[in-house]
């Protein structure tokens, strides 16, 4: 080993489905570069298994550039590895030790189920954003910046509720599992801007239901959400979309009149 290089053992979860029993296996990581990411470390260790005829691990990823959200498992207990601010295929292997044992195992989650090892299924945030997250109402052409005014804070505020790429390590740092801040930040830089507004009342409720029937738990606000969302999305979140729901509640319309047919 060099200084340029450290060894790690890890112990990581394989299942090969959803409906299989599963258990950690231990494995070697030698010679891993310090300048190489966890995911490029995880691809060194599955060359050595399929050298030797072993499966190798199952890993979701796609850009490696932290900006998809397809990447994420737990790394020794912490949501994308121990570095706030960053995904795992962001995470360098710098920010470990020589000789340091790594436990890797999925995300959590009874609206997560496993695909396979370190695989999840999180398509239950797909139908989420199905439901409601989105602007359908005819906005007419692009118009000029200008015409359309938005005080700063707002776009702030909605791009930065906007950044979240979905990658679901809120909930699984969550202890019950919930989405909120996920559908939070959703509902939120859309409910910000002004091509939000006219569906605002709609989008909440549907989105909320739909994340309450995937079966993800109820929010109560310990924080652990936002400490690891490698996005930094804020908790404040969570208060606007309860503020908006509340409000979207009282106000909703029945869909059907009495008299109608």
């Amino acid at each position: 080993m060099s200084a340029k290089t450290i060894d790690l053992t890890l112990k990581v979860w394989r299942q090969k489905g959803q409906n299989s029993e599963g258990s950690f296996k231990e494995y070697p990581a030698k010679g891993v570069s310090v300048h190489a990411s966890f995911l490029e470390m995880l691809d060194q260790v599955n060359e050595a298994l399929i050298s030797q005829g072993q499966d190798p691990i199952a890993f979701d990823h796609d850009c490696r550039e932290g900006i998809c959200g397809s990447c994420g498992f737990m790394i020794s207990g912490n949501a994308h590895g121990p570095i706030k601010s960053t995904t795992v295929c962001q995470l360098h292997m710098r920010n470990f030790e020589n000789g340091e044992v790594l436990t890797l195992e999925p995300w959590r989650a009874t609206a997560f189920p496993v695909i396979k090892d370190l695989m999840v299924d999180r398509s239950a945030f797909d139908r989420i954003i199905t439901a409601g997250g989105y602007i359908s109402v005819n906005t007419g052409n692009a118009p000029d910046g200008n015409c359309l005014p938005i005080p700063k804070p707002d776009a702030d505020e909605a791009f930065a509720s906007a950044a979240c790429i979905g990658c679901g390590a809120c909930v699984a740092s969550c202890k019950n599992a919930s989405a909120a801040l996920f559908t939070s930040a959703k509902i939120s830089h859309l409910a910000l801007l002004p091509q939000g507004q006219i569906e605002k009342e709609k989008r909440t409720i549907k989105m909320v239901e739909k994340m309450d029937s995937e079966g993800f738990g109820a929010c109560t606000s310990t924080g652990a959400c936002e400490a690891s969302c490698p996005k930094d999305i804020s908790l404040t979140n969570i208060a606007r979309m309860n503020r908006e729901f509340l409000k979207a509640a009282l106000c909703e319309k029945p869909e059907h009149h009495h008299g109608e047919g």
